[in-house]
């Protein structure tokens, strides 16, 4: 009998482990850590539009902003134009600005997905009227992911506001917000993050940049700084390593850690390049940060120790600061953030190169290799992992599987036939993959 109680201990364990280890909830742009990491067994790796397929349905409008999920329910962000908006040209190329905003009236939406069935279970109108900035053509004005924190979804549309709804659609609270311009005016694009009672927003702009701190019941102010930046993309991240909690933003200008209080605690002097777009996040004790414009010389990748002061200054032809672990001046992607699977960054190129380096020391593992042989191919949505292995979605609408490891093995493409730059979403056992009109649940 005691053997027998014994037994069955060890299996209750294994069975809390294993279910432990499955990633249940999805709450914010690139999920938990902002790793796009995710765990569970029954994901799958092989789709089509049909093959393992649970359901799929249509989104109106544009957005190119991330699904979120907290357990049965899946959010999701959109603006929808009663006119007809210009096609979407895939790829990087010049001539995508837009001089005039659209004179179109748009609706912004919330919507709430029943996760087993797919159905609406509510959808909201956040704000309605014509837009007051302009915004390139592949951007929209439904870029930013939403956050949750399991009793309020927070919905960031950078030139209007900011909006809490409770899990039954209703309004919380709002914060009405002034539309700024951007460089070139292409639009805002980095998402709001939560941290205990906080929700934080940065919005770098051309005219009055600034990183502000709110009270998530209320909306009110707890703290807002200006910041000497232009305009940036980045979504900030929450750093909690084993010294403190830091607010990490990237910049073209400086990357800056604020703490709770939004006192700066150090800022990253570099050669950055001149856009900056790909989220940070932290891995093996160290944190991530890359900035990589295609048209510039610097495209760096730097990971950086906790416990950094001051200001931070490697140079060229000397040792690098002793906060900076290591870095690689020329690998950052544009578009895309990058990847820490295990001990592997991978780093997924928007014309369509993939690369791998060691994550603890930055070894290059191997170079850029094609993605597709002999074509390129456009990325945007950054790249994600789980049961060792890689997935990469590109704008064409397929998604390339490659063997996690320090082998560059192209396992399986699977083809949705429909334009994609919003970054997945996985929970429970199931991807969400955003396409232009559709969100697909896939499932085996």
């Amino acid at each position: 009998m005691l053997r027998y109680m014994l037994v069955l201990a060890m299996l209750l364990t294994m069975i809390s482990d294993m279910w432990a280890k499955e990633t249940l909830n999805w709450p914010q742009f690139r999920g938990p850590g902002s790793r796009g990491v995710a765990e569970g067994k029954g994901l799958p790796f092989t789709w089509s539009t049909t093959e393992n397929v649970k359901w799929c349905v249509s989104v109106p409008g544009r957005g190119w902003s991330s699904p979120i999920v907290w357990e049965d329910k899946i959010f999701l962000s959109s603006a929808v134009s009663a006119g007809e908006e210009k096609r979407i040209k895939k790829g990087l190329y010049f001539g995508g600005e837009e001089k005039n905003p659209s004179l179109n009236r748009h609706q912004w939406m919330i919507y709430c997905f029943n996760f087993e069935s797919g159905k609406i279970l509510w959808q909201v109108e956040a704000d309605a009227g014509k837009p007051t900035t302009p915004r390139h053509i592949k951007n929209n004005h439904a870029p930013e992911t939403q956050v949750t924190d399991g009793e309020f979804v927070y919905t960031y549309f950078a030139d209007q506001g900011l909006f809490a709804h409770d899990y039954d659609g209703n309004l919380k609270w709002k914060r009405k917000m002034k539309a700024y311009q951007t460089r070139y005016n292409w639009g805002s694009a980095a998402s709001p993050v939560l941290h205990g009672n906080s929700i934080i927003i940065i919005n770098d702009n051309e005219q009055n940049s600034f990183i502000e701190a709110m009270d998530k019941k209320t909306g009110q102010t707890l703290w807002r700084k200006g910041r000497d930046e232009k305009s940036n993309w980045s979504t900030p991240f929450v750093w909690q390593n084993q010294l403190r909690i830091e607010i990490i933003t990237p910049g073209s200008g400086k990357t800056r850690s604020y703490g709770l209080d939004g006192d700066l605690l150090w800022e990253l002097e570099a050669d950055m390049s001149s856009i900056t777009i790909a989220t940070p996040y932290s891995a093996h004790g160290l944190l991530y940060v890359t900035s990589g414009y295609v048209g510039d010389e610097h495209k760096p990748i730097y990971a950086i120790r906790p416990g950094s002061k001051g200001s931070i200054k490697p140079k060229k032809r000397s040792p690098i600061d002793n906060s900076i672990a290591w870095m690689q001046p020329k690998a950052a992607p544009y578009n895309p953030s990058t990847l820490v699977y295990k001990d592997l960054l991978y780093v997924l190129y928007d014309f369509g190169f993939l690369s791998c380096f060691d994550a603890k020391n930055g070894e290059e593992v191997y170079g850029k290799i094609r993605v597709r042989e002999r074509q390129r191919t456009p990325f945007t949505s950054s790249p994600w992992a789980y049961n060792d292995k890689i997935f990469c979605l590109s704008e064409d609408g397929d998604c390339f599987v490659f063997r996690a490891g320090r082998k560059n093995e192209l396992l399986h493409v699977n083809k949705l036939d429909e334009l994609c730059m919003a970054t997945p979403a996985i929970a429970a056992g199931s991807l969400f993959i955003r396409t232009t009109s559709k969100l697909y649940r896939i499932c085996e």
